[in-house]
């Protein structure tokens, strides 16, 4: 079917973007207004610290300054998104892109400030923004809008207008211990473009200089290999096919493995040198430490995992029984194991099967969902020009936006779900916090998108009477339980192990580096799986190792997101009212707290327990389906 340009999609498939600005002109109009309070910048400077009621102005100011800032970003940002063709919306996106760098830059001066202040004195602000307990003083156990737990009664600090503020405020007091002097401050932050470096190199060869050479498809077409065409080729149902891709992929990253090991070798360097500059006691603390979590979570989600590995192995034999092969490789590990049988689901039948899907989460999710269909949240079809992919977006003050490229396929279907999650959290917590404490942090930020994602699978698979449909349905959740949790899990405790080598002064080789990851491939899938050599160079491939200790996160957002769909449909009290709260809560605690609002307690592992008992479940499923 020919693709369809933009103005030949109906309206009613579109986001509508004059939500945030009616007119280009209006932005341009907000980008003057900008410029203008910008000019006011050195007067914030001078009376940021005079007293706790200067400092809330100097906030309010800088929020309203930032704020508009991020409306033209995105605004403009979108806008290119529907045709990056357009030079007009280049030229936007560039200014918004110039004008966040130069406010970001004129407001480098807060944060220093504020940590100068003597002992006590910032405490102080923060007690005054906070409501506190006649009684004892404990903010902790006054709720917002009600009464001391422990008195009855409550009283409000004196100065309100902080009280938005006061979590950051408390975020740079926990801080403190780790900022160096100004000097030493400045010399770190020279640094920057030379510590970026192990990554620009990296994606250089990665993506620039590394030729992959070409392999024979299942038809006997050569193909030129590159990263997109690699994941293709690996699911093909030809063997011969997956065998030659693998082996052909992979050597040009063995031809390269000095160099990529000197680059990731500096990488991790780089991190421990931050680290103890910074005075923590490893780079695996130093990374975990903005979202509060101690390293025995991190230690305890690998324990908890090596725990649950005979999952995995079960997983393994039933991808050799189900491939029906006698031996199987890790070539064979991304090849489905069921084949879509359904035909195209249109947008309209797409949407309404995730509603159906989501109402356990009650009615006004749902009002929220035909909202977000009406009224313009959604950017559905594909047309020339437009950005790939899917992502929900937005800023505080207007509802969320989603772009689609919908396919009418399955996989369609649930990336509408897992943005409209997204969508959700935004448009809760902007509704319920205040500017300063929406913006949730990335540790929180697939949960919601998940939950939707397994409350779908089980809404399918609890309707769905087409045996072939429901073996694709469970082929697809049990991947996500192997490449998000179990192989994300590989991923972090790699990380791991090169950092701690690095800081027992050890020296990272290629030897070392293949030794310590085809060890870990080796137990993570298993004694049914083939051990080769090729497979203990994959590590060399991974771009997110260039961004250290960040892979976990995947791991312990799908367990969260499995607990909590498994508390909501088996019928927990208060899972729906209480996992309403999470999304509400914004960035208004540590991820882990507000977590436990939603009965979630990564502590002692019982989410990680009780995602990897669901892959068992839904793998006993398929297998007697084979």
């Amino acid at each position: 079917m020919e693709e369809k340009t933009r103005d030949q999609i109906g309206q009613t498939y579109k986001w509508v973007l004059e939500d945030i600005y009616a007119t280009d002109e209006a932005w341009e109009d907000d980008y003057k207004k900008l410029e203008k309070l910008m000019e006011g910048i050195p007067h914030i400077q001078k009376t940021l610290t005079k007293d706790g009621k200067s400092l809330a102005e100097a906030l309010q100011a800088m929020e309203k300054m930032e704020h508009i800032a991020g409306n033209l970003f995105v605004y403009a940002r979108m806008r290119r998104d529907e045709d990056n063709a357009v030079a007009a919306y280049q030229a936007m996106t560039a200014r918004a892109m110039d004008i966040n760098v130069r406010l970001g830059s004129a407001l480098s001066f807060v944060s220093p400030t504020l940590l100068a202040l003597k002992p006590g004195v910032l405490e102080g602000y923060i007690e005054a923004a906070v409501p506190h307990c006649k009684k004892d003083r404990d903010p902790k156990t006054c709720k917002k809008g009600g009464h001391c737990q422990k008195c009855g009664n409550h009283t409000h600090g004196n100065n309100k207008q902080l009280a938005p503020y006061d979590f950051m405020l408390k975020e740079l007091v926990r801080s403190k211990k780790h900022v160096l002097s100004k000097k030493e401050e400045r010399l770190l932050s020279m640094t920057a473009d030379i510590a970026g470096a192990p990554k620009d190199i990296f994606t250089m060869i990665d993506n620039a200089d590394m030729k992959f050479g070409t392999v024979k498809d299942a038809d006997g077409k050569r193909v030129q290999l590159s990263h997109g065409k690699y994941i293709v080729l690996m699911q093909s149902p030809d063997r011969e096919v997956r065998k030659k891709t693998y082996e052909t992929y992979y050597k040009s990253y063995k031809d390269m493995i000095n160099t990529i090991s000197a680059a990731y070798s500096a990488s991790v360097k780089k991190d421990v040198f931050y680290a103890r500059a910074k005075k923590f006691g490893s780079a695996l603390e130093k990374s975990l430490f903005s979202d509060n979590v101690p390293v025995a979570l991190y230690d305890n989600l690998i324990e908890t995992i090596h725990k649950n590995l005979p999952i995995m192995y079960h997983y393994v034999d039933v991808r050799k029984k189900a491939l029906g092969l006698e031996d199987l490789a890790m070539y064979d590990i991304y090849t489905p194991l069921a084949r879509e049988t359904h035909g195209e689901y249109s947008y309209e039948q797409s949407m309404e099967l995730v509603k159906k899907g989501l109402a356990v989460l009650g009615e006004e999710y749902g009002q929220l969902l035909q909202e977000a269909q009406d009224t313009g949240w959604i950017d559905v079809y594909e047309t020339p020009g437009k950005t790939s992919g899917a992502y929900s977006w937005g800023v505080y003050g207007v509802h969320p936006y989603v772009l689609l490229n919908h396919r009418g396929d399955l996989d369609s279907v649930f990336t509408i779900a897992h943005e409209l999650g997204h969508a959700m959290h935004t448009y809760h917590s902007n509704k319920n916090q205040p500017e300063a404490k929406a913006g949730y942090e990335i540790f929180v930020a697939e949960v919601a998108s998940t939950v939707n994602e397994v409350l779908l699978t089980h809404y399918l698979l609890g309707t769905e009477q087409d045996a072939d449909a429901r073996r694709y349905i469970l082929n697809h959740y049990l991947d996500q339980f192997r490449t998000t949790v179990v192989r994300q899990t590989m991923f972090a405790e790699f990380e791991k192990m090169t950092h701690a080598a690095v800081e027992a002064g050890e020296a990272l080789t290629h030897e070392s580096l293949c030794g310590m990851y085809g060890d870990l491939n080796a137990l993570y899938y298993g004694p049914e799986i083939a051990r080769d050599d090729t497979i203990s160079f994959e590590w060399s491939r991974i771009p997110h190792f260039y961004n250290a200790f960040y892979v976990y996160k995947y791991a312990t957002g799908f367990s969260c997101a499995v607990k909590i769909a498994s508390d909501i449909l088996g019928g927990k009290k208060n899972a729906v009212r209480d996992y309403i709260r999470f999304l509400s809560s914004g960035g208004s605690d540590y991820p882990l707290e507000l977590l436990k609002i939603a009965h979630v307690d990564l502590a002692g592992g019982e989410p990680v327990d009780v995602c990897m008992q669901e892959f068992a479940r839904a793998l006993d499923e398929f297998e007697q389906m084979l």
